[in-house]
């Protein structure tokens, strides 16, 4: 693709720096001596970055696919979530030892240098294993594409979620006939619904868990709100900043008046208070295990459509193939095999909360009868995500340098216009800077789906 080569100090200044990658070592690199497992004659070395209950998942998929594909060993690996774990796998396709198959944010994908340290897809052979792009929701498949070519197969998305207690609620008359939340569409509506429900809830509890403080958070519920009105980051050729400061403004300021207004609580813990009797809280689809295991009788929809356009943010895991010289052979059909296999099989995994990418799935009974799961499944539709842009992505530059910031506006140690002018100053910043990974800019990254 022309990208210069990478050089080791390259790798690890783009991805958290000398001291993180020391901090690593290099033995859990793998050298493809370990011994296949009794019966196999392939093995997959598949590194994933899952604890937790999504951990217990996966690890449940694999096991039923050994089960069902004796001949092929799984030697999986879990590593630390975050940028050790992109810097580790970006070492590892910078070395020729990279494991056969491996998971990334789909949005770190364009930034990941794609044919140079990522290989493409080959979608035939996925095909092969009952994988096809018509399974998918056309969007979701496209931001896995670069340059013409498949270099994330999306497993699932994971979203933010208005969570809302059916019993405060339904105290306070704001649950249809169906029993879900009545429908909210602007946000006049949504102030009136927390007022409504303020009302009725426990006394010295919030009405609604924002977290205020967190960049994380505080970022997705920008770009959820930002999208809904419509606004634009860059140009089409991503040499030019569109990011409208007025839009902005307004999504600054409505994320601001939950504190004013006094349904926020600075700093209290969303989810203990939820559990504790809270009517609301946004929290990300991964929370539902949490509040089900704790028998709670709530609901959970996509963020509210304040601004009249429905979009809530998503990210999405997906699996890659990090770059090895000579990629091919039988090793490399059983990564295809296995990742078709995790994405047809993923009932499992939305046990955790996570909405499955292969659309099939959510037309199956199972999945119809999960809840709070197949209230907010619509949200594939109206999926609000970063740009496809070198420095986006979960954990990514975008999200460190403008997270702060919006918390700034959140809080009030900032007022929301001055914000909205400090964040495109950040984005014109960040446009004209070049990706560590390569030495090339946005519009020199040839990203196009």
């Amino acid at each position: 693709m022309g990208r210069p080569d990478l050089s080791r100090r390259q790798l690890l200044a783009a991805a958290g720096g000398l001291s993180v990658a020391a901090s690593f070592g290099f033995a859990a690199l793998g050298t493809g001596a370990d011994a296949l497992a009794s019966g196999a004659d392939t093995r997959v070395r598949y590194w994933n970055l899952f604890s937790g209950g999504d951990g217990a998942n996966m690890i449940t998929m694999l096991d039923a696919f050994r089960k069902a594909n004796p001949d092929i060993d799984v030697k999986d690996s879990t590593l630390q979530w975050g940028n050790p774990f992109y810097t580790k796998l970006a070492m590892a396709a910078a070395g020729n030892r990279a494991p056969d198959l491996g998971v990334m944010h789909m949005g770190r994908v364009t930034g990941f240098s794609p044919g140079r340290l990522l290989d493409p897809w080959d979608v035939d052979l996925l095909a092969k294993y009952g994988v096809r792009e018509q399974d998918y929701n056309p969007a979701l498949w496209k931001r896995g594409v670069i340059d013409g070519k498949l270099y994330a197969l999306p497993l699932d998305i994971h979203v933010q979620l208005c969570f809302y207690r059916k019993d405060v609620l339904g105290k306070a008359g704001l649950l249809g006939d169906d029993g879900r939340m009545i429908p909210v569409t602007s946000t006049d509506d949504w102030f009136d619904v927390l007022k409504k429900a303020k009302a009725a809830q426990k006394k010295g509890l919030q009405t609604i868990g924002l977290w205020t403080n967190d960049q994380n958070f505080q970022w997705w519920f920008f770009v959820a709100f930002y999208t809904q009105l419509g606004g634009k980051w860059f140009n089409d050729a991503d040499t030019e900043v569109l990011f409208d400061t007025d839009k902005a403004t307004q999504v600054l300021e409505f994320l601001r008046r939950h504190v004013t207004d006094g349904y926020v609580i600075p700093g209290a813990p969303t989810g203990e208070q939820f559990i504790n009797g809270a009517p609301f809280t946004w929290e990300g689809n991964w929370s539902v295990p949490v509040f089900s295991g704790a028998k709670l009788d709530y609901g959970a929809t996509p963020l509210p459509p304040v601004f009249g356009r429905p979009a809530t943010h998503a990210e999405s895991h997906a699996f890659v193939l990090p770059h090895q010289a000579g990629r091919g052979g039988a090793t490399n059909e059983g990564a295809h095999e296995l990742a078709a296999y995790v994405v047809t099989h993923a009932l499992q995994w939305a046990a955790g909360g996570h909405i499955p990418a292969y659309t099939p799935t959510l037309s199956t009974a199972a999945y119809k009868k999960l809840t709070p799961q197949n209230e907010y499944a619509g949200a594939m539709d109206h999926q609000a995500t970063e740009p496809k842009v070198w420095f986006a992505g979960s954990t990514g530059v975008l999200a460190q340098d403008l997270g702060p910031v919006v918390v700034s506006s959140t809080m009030g140690s900032a007022k929301p216009d001055k914000v909205a002018q400090t964040m495109k100053s950040h984005l014109t910043k960040l446009l004209a800077s070049k990706n560590p990974m390569d030495g090339r800019t946005a519009a020199q990254g040839g990203a196009v789906a």
